[in-house]
């Protein structure tokens, strides 16, 4: 679902409902600027809450249903309608998706540092969990390749088929979401029963007053703004640049092939190296593999492109295999540096904020996609000028290679590793048994 929405819904509202791509670019950016505001609120909701459930897998179950309203919404547009209502149903979708999704995602991010507090554990636990995220993927993109095998003129048949498609990904949304909420059992820490901080934006100002959480967030942040180029570019290079947009959704299967199977290399490598310094050599791997494709615009062979496009995209997705494999793992380690510090855990509160900027930044690309086309003079469904397959290019290459670099430079500064963990759990023990002794 969150794929084919970053991947689809842009060109599905620009080509198929005829909306600005400025407007449906602001209209990603706004819902950005909205998280700011849910994401916090519903992280410090889900550590606070107490029920038969627990503290996450409640907001899970009670969320997944309308998640899945929404994103029926998103294609379920009436054709006929005005460009400026088009616009108005689609920010309703993506608001209400995207907020629903969070109430999802964040309690379970937050259930993967209670889990375990192994560091490999934790590597094991969040690559498992990407490489199942890679799975939903590829069996979205191969539905994202019968789509643009489709006449892309044909509004009528691509409208049909992407509203059935929704249903079906829904309805397999909520079956594994429910499934997930009564078949996994919540370990609750001892540390929920302390004071957490009053107020919601406190817990996040707390957070952010914590030096390795502010860095490592900002530069999530910032590599996410290059992630997201691929699902915000990928689909007009293939048509406008390339000449054969089915080979987008080949593109992008290789990007997640390469992702997912990459994982258990970067765990066993992560215990040699050390899992800070492999997500610098990760994020210095995806600026070189995005920005070799900015070369695709000066290529006149289209089988040539078609070539450099899925070997950089294989590269590019063993790099993003370790990224979110070791980023989650992480984040939960300066969670326990937190709880050694203010003698609480907010793992949801941490979780929300690293959602936050993961989202934010896909939002931000996309908006900057949107207006870079419309500066540049797009035009849907028609040959592009050079200037545009510049720009497009550039989304596609350069916006990433600048994101990457600055994101691995500033994450050298980063200072938690694995000694240091290992010396924050010891302590955390010695006071658990201290006050174990005390009762």
């Amino acid at each position: 679902m969150f794929l084919l929405l970053q991947v689809y819904v842009m060109k599905y509202a620009t080509d198929v409902l005829l909306v600005a791509p400025a407007v449906i670019g602001t209209i990603f950016g706004l819902a950005r600027v909205w998280d700011a505001f849910s994401d916090p609120v519903l992280g410090y909701l889900s550590d606070r809450t107490t029920s038969a459930l627990g503290r996450r897998r409640v907001w899970m179950l009670w969320s997944i249903v309308p998640a899945g309203c929404f994103y029926v919404m998103l294609y379920a547009g009436p054709l006929d309608a005005s460009p400026g209502f088009s616009a108005l149903w689609m920010g309703i979708a993506i608001f209400g998706f995207y907020t629903s999704m969070t109430a999802i995602t964040v309690p379970h991010l937050a259930l993967g540092a209670e889990t375990t507090k192994d560091s490999t554990g934790r590597n094991q636990l969040y690559g498992t969990r990407h490489f199942m995220i890679g799975v939903g993927s590829i069996l979205a993109l191969l539905t994202l390749g019968w789509i643009t095998s489709l006449d892309q003129t044909d509004t009528l048949t691509l409208r049909r088929n992407s509203l059935t498609l929704a249903i079906v990904a829904s309805l397999v949304a909520v079956a594994l979401v429910v499934t997930t909420v009564f078949r996994f059992r919540e370990t609750t820490p001892a540390t929920i029963s302390s004071p957490l901080p009053k107020g919601v934006y406190n817990a996040s100002a707390d957070i952010l007053r914590n030096r390795q959480a502010r860095l490592l967030l900002t530069v999530r942040f910032i590599e996410a703004i290059g992630a997201g180029a691929l699902s915000a570019a990928a689909l007009y290079v293939a048509q406008y640049v390339i000449g054969k947009i089915e080979i987008a959704s080949l593109a992008i299967i290789a990007y997640m092939l390469s992702s997912t199977f990459s994982i258990p290399v970067w765990i066993r490598v992560a215990k040699l190296t050390g899992k800070v310094r492999l997500w610098i050599f990760a994020m210095i791997g995806s600026a070189i593999s995005y920005g070799g494709l900015f070369s695709l615009v000066f290529i006149e062979q289209q089988m040539a492109q078609i070539g450099v496009l899925l070997a950089l995209c294989l590269c590019s997705g063993a790099m993003s295999g370790c990224v979110n494999t070791i980023g989650p793992s992480v984040l939960s380690d300066v969670i326990d540096q937190d709880e050694l510090e203010s003698g609480t855990r907010k793992e949801g509160a941490f979780f929300a904020l690293y959602n936050l900027a993961d989202k934010s930044a896909h939002g931000v690309t996309i908006m900057i996609a949107g207006l870079v086309l419309s500066a540049v003079g797009f035009i849907p469904n028609a040959e592009q000028t050079f200037a545009t397959k510049l720009a497009m290019c550039g989304l596609l290459g350069l916006l990433p290679l600048i994101c990457y670099s600055i994101g691995a430079t500033m994450f050298t500064r980063f200072k938690l590793r694995e000694k240091e963990h290992a010396q924050i759990l010891l302590a955390l023990e010695a006071r658990s048994d201290a006050k174990s002794q005390a009762r």
